[in-house]
């Protein structure tokens, strides 16, 4: 079997070796150059122009789309800024107003303190008065009770020898 193969084998390139060489200038030369014109031309217009407007319009998109991106992002950046001077503008403010409020609450604390003093010496003051008068009171008590307790003791010791 593998005898019958080889001599068809043989037979086949002996006649495509009768016909012609490797270039063969005939009419199926042009016909094939032609071919491919035509096929080039057809997928230029159905495949490679609508593929390369698709492209294009891809393109254009993803650069429209990337330049309003960076628009974005640099008014976001902006107002990112504006919103941190902001923020720092409230807390200066914020902090102000507190050191305004602990400075009014220390001058009320500190006037409060000093009518709170002034009471506290106005009262020791009238305390003292009152102790005064009252020590006034009780030396005039014991004062006139000394003297009648003189007068009594007086009177008995008197009465005593005037009794002996």
């Amino acid at each position: 079997m593998t005898y019958w193969t080889i001599l068809l084998a043989v037979e086949a390139t002996a006649k495509t070796a009768k016909e012609g060489g490797l270039f063969d200038l005939d009419a199926t030369l042009p016909i094939m150059a032609l071919q491919f014109l035509v096929l080039v031309v057809i997928l230029n217009g159905v495949f490679y122009k609508p593929l390369g407007k698709a492209i294009d319009e891809r393109e254009e998109l993803v650069r429209t789309n990337l330049l309003s991106a960076q628009e974005r992002l640099e008014k976001a950046q902006k107002l990112a800024k504006q919103y941190e001077q902001d923020l720092g503008d409230t807390r200066r403010k914020a902090a102000d107003t507190i050191a305004q409020a602990q400075s009014e609450a220390q001058k009320i604390a500190s006037t409060k303190i000093a009518e709170a003093q002034g009471e506290a010496q106005t009262q020791r003051e009238q305390a003292q008065k009152e102790i005064d008068q009252q020590k006034q009171a009780a030396f005039n008590s014991l004062e006139s009770e000394v003297a009648s307790l003189s007068n009594q003791i007086l009177s008995k010791i008197l009465g005593t020898e005037l009794a002996k």
